[in-house]
C-alpha cells in the first residue's frame, strides 16, 4: 500500500534521513566484521588465510549481485527492494553472530550479508534522486556522510561491545538495530514522488542489459565510470597499504595505525562532501557540466596530497596529506550519482548505478595485489603513492575534457526524450 507522506513539502528530507540511516547500517555492518576479525579467528580456530577468504568471497558475491539489484530496482518497487535489503542483510548480520564454523561464516557473512547489501545501493540512490532534483548534489553529499560516520562509529562501537560482551554480540546488536530501522522504512518510506508515478506507468520495463548499454554508449557516463574506477582503485590501495606505511615508516602500533589512517581522512572528507554538494547545486544552475568539473578538480587536487604522502617527512605533514586527500576525494563522492543521473534515463537509474559500481569495485579489487607486487619488488611503499597520484591526475584530466565536450549533449538527449 502506497503511503501519502510525500504530500508534505519537507518529506524529501525525511526520505534522506531514512536512506541515510539505512546506508550507515549498510556500511557499518561491513566494518563490524573487520573490527572483530581477530576475535573471530581465535574463537573459531581459523587461520589468517581462511578469514581473508571470507572477505574475498564477500566482495565477489557483492560484485556479482549489484547488477541484479540494479535491474530489480528498475523493474520492481525501489522502496521494497531497498527495505527488504536492509531487513535481509540485518537478519544475516544477526545470524553471523551465531556462526560456529568456517562454512557458517561463509554462508551467513559472505553470501547472505554480501548479497543482501548489494541490493541496497542502486535503489537507494534512485529513490533519493527522484525526491531531490534542485537539491540533488546537496542531498547526495549529506547521504555520503553516512559512509564516513558509519565506518568510524561501527568500528568503535563494535569493538566496545566485543570487549565487554564478546564478538558475537557486536553482530547481534547491529543486526537488531537494522531490523528495527527496516521496519520503520516500510512504514514511512514512499516509493517515488507523485509526479514520477504517472510517468513510470507509461514506461516499459527495462531488460537486464539495458543499464550496461546506457552507461557504455553514453560518453559522459562511460567517463564517469572510468573515473569512478580510478577513484576506487586508489581508495582501495590507500586503505590497504597506509596502515602498513605508518607502521613501517613511523613505528606505530597496529591500533594507532588503523585509527590514524582513517580518522584524519574521514573527518576531512565529511567537511569536503558537504561543501562540495552545496557548491555543486549552485554552479549547476548555470551549467550542469560544472558538477563533473568539481569531480575532476577533486581528483587532480587530491593527487597532489597523494604524491607528497609517501615521502620520509614528518608525521604532522603526513596527517595533513591524509586530510587534504580525504577533503578533495569528497568532491568526487558528492557528485557521482548527480552526474550519472543527469545523463542516463530515469527508468534506468538503478541499473546504471549498479553497472558503474560493479565496474569500479571490480577494478578496485586489483589494487591490493598490484600495489603489493610493486612494494615487494622495490622494497618500500614510497613508490606506491606517486603511482596512485598519476592515476588520479590522468582520470581527472580525462573527465575535464569529456565534461567540456559531451556532458551537455548527453544531458540534452535525456531532457529531450523526457519532454517528448
Amino acid at each position: 500500500m502506497e503511503r501519502k507522506f510525500h504530500e508534505g513539502k519537507n518529506y524529501k528530507w525525511e526520505v534522506l534521513l531514512l536512506l541515510w540511516m539505512g546506508y550507515l547500517l549498510n556500511q557499518g555492518d561491513r566494518q563490524v566484521f573487520n573490527t572483530v576479525l581477530p576475535a573471530i579467528r581465535d574463537s573459531l580456530n581459523l587461520t589468517d588465510s581462511s578469514v581473508g577468504l571470507i572477505a574475498t568471497i564477500f566482495n565477489l558475491v557483492f560484485a556479482i549481485a549489484v547488477p541484479i539489484g540494479g535491474w530489480m530496482g528498475d523493474r520492481f518497487s525501489r522502496k521494497w527492494v531497498t527495505t527488504l535489503s536492509v531487513l535481509f542483510f540485518s537478519v544475516a548480520t544477526m545470524f553471523t553472530g551465531l556462526a560456529t564454523t568456517f562454512l557458517g561464516l561463509v554462508l551467513l557473512r559472505s553470501v547472505a550479508t554480501g548479497g543482501g547489501e548489494a541490493m541496497f545501493g542502486p535503489s537507494n540512490y534512485s529513490i533519493l534522486a527522484q525526491y531531490h532534483t534542485d537539491t540533488r548534489a546537496r542531498a547526495m553529499s549529506i547521504h555520503q556522510t553516512a559512509y564516513y560516520i558509519g565506518v568510524i562509529l561501527a568500528g568503535w562501537l563494535a569493538g566496545l561491545i566485543a570487549d565487554n560482551l564478546g564478538w558475537r554480540y557486536s553482530f547481534l546488536v547491529f543486526g537488531g538495530i537494522g531490523i528495527i530501522w527496516g521496519i520503520l522504512m516500510i512504514v514511512r518510506l514512499d516509493n517515488r514522488p507523485p509526479e514520477r508515478k504517472a510517468e513510470e506507468k507509461a514506461e516499459s520495463k527495462p531488460g537486464f542489459f539495458d543499464g550496461f548499454k546506457a552507461v557504455f554508449t553514453t560518453p559522459t557516463a562511460l567517463m564517469l565510470t572510468i573515473g569512478f574506477s580510478g577513484l576506487i582503485f586508489v581508495i582501495t590501495g590507500f586503505m590497504t597499504w597506509v596502515p602498513a606505511y605508518l607502521q613501517e615508516e613511523f613505528g606505530q602500533s597496529q591500533a594507532d595505525a588503523g585509527f590514524n589512517s582513517m580518522f584524519w581522512t574521514y573527518v576531512a572528507a565529511f567537511l569536503g562532501v558537504l561543501l562540495s554538494g552545496t557548491i555543486s547545486d549552485r554552479v549547476a544552475r548555470k551549467d550542469n557540466k560544472y558538477r563533473m568539473f568539481l569531480q575532476a578538480l577533486g581528483l587532480v587536487a587530491g593527487a597532489l596530497f597523494l604524491f607528497f604522502m609517501g615521502g620520509k617527512s614528518s608525521l604532522v605533514l603526513v596527517y595533513v596529506c591524509f586530510a587534504g586527500w580525504g577533503f578533495f576525494r569528497a568532491f568526487f563522492d558528492a557528485n557521482t550519482y548527480a552526474v550519472l543521473y543527469d545523463v542516463t534515463p530515469p527508468r534506468l537509474h538503478a541499473s546504471c548505478g549498479s553497472v558503474m559500481g560493479m565496474t569500479g569495485f571490480a577494478v578496485g579489487s586489483l589494487a591490493p595485489v598490484i600495489l603489493g607486487a610493486i612494494k615487494q619488488s622495490v622494497g618500500s611503499l614510497q613508490s606506491v603513492f606517486p603511482i596512485l597520484a598519476v592515476i588520479w591526475v590522468v582520470c581527472g584530466l580525462m573527465m575535464f575534457i569529456v565534461a567540456n565536450t559531451s556532458y551537455n549533449k548527453d544531458r540534452n538527449k535525456i531532457v529531450n526524450t523526457l519532454s517528448e
